[in-house]
Order: C-alpha cells, then structure tokens, then sequence
C-alpha cells in the first residue's frame, strides 16, 4: 500500500509540473555575459549586484552543433527552441528542419509574447524568438518573420530592416504598414513608449542599434524602462505571458575589451532585473531565468602580481568606441582624451600596439587596442576579441527556480521552463554531435 502511495505521489507531482505552476516568464539573456562580468561590476560599484543574491544558481554549457565555441545565432536557438543548430543559424536544425521556439509555442498555448532588446529587433538573440533563418544576416527576412508572429510587445532597435525608404529593404515592402495593419501600434521615441496604453506595441527607437548604455539618452530609452512598460502592458489584463530581455550590448564591450563599456552595460542589465523582481515580487507567480548566450573576450580578473586597479578603473569616464570615434583615428588626440577622461598616459609601446591593430583591422582594431591597453593599466586581462567557450551562469528566482541549480546544457533551459509554465516542448529531442 505504501508503495502505491508513493507511486500516486509521484504521478501527482510530475503533473504538476507538466502542466504547469508558473504563470509569468520573464527570461533575462545577458549576451557575452561572464560571471566575471559580474564580480568585475560589482568590485567597481564596491557592493554585490543584484543578480549576485539569487537564491537558486548553476551554469550552463554553450557549444553549437558545429563548434565548440558557439555565436550568438546558434546559442540563441539553443536557449530558446531547445536544439543544437549550426553556428549562424536560427531556430532550425543543421539539416534545415525548423524547430518552434519555446516563445512561439506558449502564444499557441495563449500565452502573449515580448521581447525587449538593446540591439536590431532583428539581431541574432531576438531573431531567434520568432525567427527561422538559414543565416542570421537575412535580417530583412526575420523583420518580415516577426511582423507575422504572434508576438505583442516588441521594444528594441532595427526600423531600417523595415522599410526600403531609408532602410535596407530592397523588395518595396513596408513592413511597418504591414505591422500596423496586424494591430501593432507604431511607436518610435521614448516619450512615446512611456505615455503608451495600448494592448499590442512595435517600438523600434533607432535605425540600427541603440546606443550603448554609457552614451544613450533623449529618446532612446533605456533598458528597464522599456522592461517596465513591457510588463506594463503584457500584464495588464491578468493573461500569462512570455517575456524574453536580452542585454545586447555586454557582448559587443567585451568584444572590445572594455571594461568601462562592460561595466555600463552589466549596471543597465542589472537595473533591468531589479525591475523584473519588483515585478514578480507582486505577482508571485512569475518565474524569472537569467543566463548568458555565451562567453565573450575571457575576462581575467587580474594578469598577475596579485593585484587589480579598481580605483584607477572606477575612475574610467568613456568607453573606447566613443574615444576611438573622437580621436577620429589621431594619435596626439587621442592621448589627450585617454588623459582627461581615464586619467591614462599612453606610452610609445601602447601607440605601436594601438598602430598595429588599426592596421591589421581596420573595422575595429582601433578601438580593440584602446580596450586591451586600458584593460592592461589596471591589470585586467582578456585572452581574445571573441566568443570563448567557457559555462556562463545562470540564476533564476520565483516558482520552479529550484530546478536550475546545477551544471546543464543550453538546450536545457528552455524544456525546463516550457514543463513549469505548462506549455513544454513536446517534440523529440535530436541529439547533435558535437564536431
């Protein structure tokens, strides 16, 4: 009889979590993120970050189906669709078989949609909530793709894969009437979006990108407050939903090696969490994730001696996109600004680096040699301008948060939040082969 019981109990409790006790998901991605990143951040606010105080933590482990150092594209099909892709694919298999996404699968279960990003609405992470792409380039198809999802809250960058005036489409359409004409209101300011009360919203507050944490302002919002009003308006009338924030830019500082660029972006991310658990905090039955995509730049905390400048860091006032692009590519000029605003003397070694790297790559080596030497002063140190392939965290806090305690794979995540929230992805799991 005891056995039974036993038996009983344990049918109870895995229908429990097949259907479902988490109403709200609100899944934070913090592209490039470290947990590195985060100690670094919160040495240099001198108190632990918020994100740091989650109850339930673990890691995660990123390779793609063909690479064990994944991009964006492929690791974003994998936290959200549940299956290992190639490098530069989204939301389809290697073999080009298009796999749902755990975001389009709840809004056939009823469950409204967002996404809120600090890049293209387009871009690879975002692209792969509603997106199903052989490349992650054919930013004009995935453009396309979400105007005809089923998504209701978009807030990010990208208008110019919109539109052929002005932008990059070149087949006519006006995907911006076309979202109109699906009920999507069309907001483009910041003002806008904070006074906006409606039930379904495309927000897209620049051309490409927004600008990075450190530098924006006026109308392009930041990234909490375009997380509130998304929560504003996805919980307004007591229906679950399905709310994926990307922190974009991390990745792109660490690509530089910039530790006040990071720092900026990892403080924005986190005040977007502090949001998301305010959130929750009143509405219990929301369930928030926070993991990475991947590792960008191998951020070591210190490169040797037994010692890292954090006063000399704290005192950083520009990242080295904005002083790359102010020195307009002038060495004198430069110095100059590193001086004012780093409190940094460049030597005839760091401009013989700074000369090289321009010159190898002309795209970004300019500003990636300013990031490395400034970097380099306070004993930071990085091992590449790439993605690596080192775990990344994740943390989670609210119902179910305690399955995400531990070592798992990318492709994880998503079936594990998908059982809690009750709309599991039910479809047979295809174990790629790592190459």
């Amino acid at each position: 009889m005891r056995k039974v019981l036993l038996l009983l109990l344990a049918l109870v409790l895995v229908a429990a979590v097949a259907f479902g006790f988490v109403k709200n998901v609100i899944y934070m991605i913090g592209d490039g993120m470290s947990f590195n990143n985060l100690v670094l951040a919160s040495y240099l606010e001198g108190k632990r970050l918020t994100l740091l105080n989650t109850p339930y933590t673990g890691w995660v482990l990123t390779h793609s189906a063909d690479s064990i150092v994944t991009d964006s594209a492929a690791a974003g099909t994998a936290l959200l669709s549940g299956f290992k892709t190639n490098n530069g694919m989204i939301g389809m298999l290697p073999d080009g078989t298009v796999v749902p996404s755990i975001a389009e699968i709840a809004a056939k279960n009823g469950v409204k949609v967002g996404i809120v990003v600090t890049c293209r609405v387009t871009h690879a992470t975002p692209g792969a909530v509603y997106g199903h792409v052989e490349s992650r380039n054919d930013e004009n198809t995935l453009a396309e793709q979400l105007v005809n999802s089923d998504i209701t809250v978009v807030f990010g960058g990208g208008w110019r894969h919109f539109v052929a005036t002005g932008g990059k489409r070149t087949d006519g359409k006006d995907l911006i009437a076309l979202a109109k004409a699906k009920g999507f209101d069309y907001i483009t300011t910041r003002t806008e979006m904070l006074n906006y009360h409606g039930d379904k919203v495309l927000g897209l507050f620049s051309s490409s990108h927004l600008a990075p944490a450190s530098e924006r302002s006026g109308e392009q919002p930041m990234l909490w407050e375009m997380v509130d009003k998304a929560l504003e308006v996805l919980s307004k009338d007591g229906a679950p939903f399905f709310l994926m924030v990307e922190g974009s830019q991390i990745d792109w500082e660490n690509h530089g090696n910039d530790v006040y660029g990071m720092w900026q972006e990892v403080l924005e991310f986190n005040k977007a969490f502090e949001v998301a658990l305010e959130f929750a905090e009143s509405h219990p039955d929301t369930l928030i994730v926070v993991t990475s995509d991947h590792e960008t730049g191998g951020l070591g905390l210190s490169t040797g001696g037994y010692t890292m400048d954090i006063e000399l860091l704290r005192g950083y006032k520009k990242n080295a996109d904005w002083l790359a692009r102010e020195s307009g590519g002038d060495i004198e000029k430069l110095k100059s600004l590193v001086k004012e605003y780093c409190g940094v003397e460049l030597t005839d070694e760091d401009v013989s680096f700074i000369e090289a790297m321009k010159a190898a790559n002309p795209s970004y080596g300019y500003s990636n040699a300013i990031g490395r030497i400034l970097s380099n002063k306070a004993k930071v140190g990085w091992t590449t301008f790439d993605h690596t392939a080192g775990p990344v965290p994740i943390f989670a806090v609210g119902p179910g948060a305690e399955h995400f305690v531990g070592v798992f794979d990318n492709t994880d995540i998503p079936r594990i939040i998908g059982r809690l929230a009750g709309y599991p992805l039910v479809y047979p799991t295809i174990e790629v082969p790592v190459q």
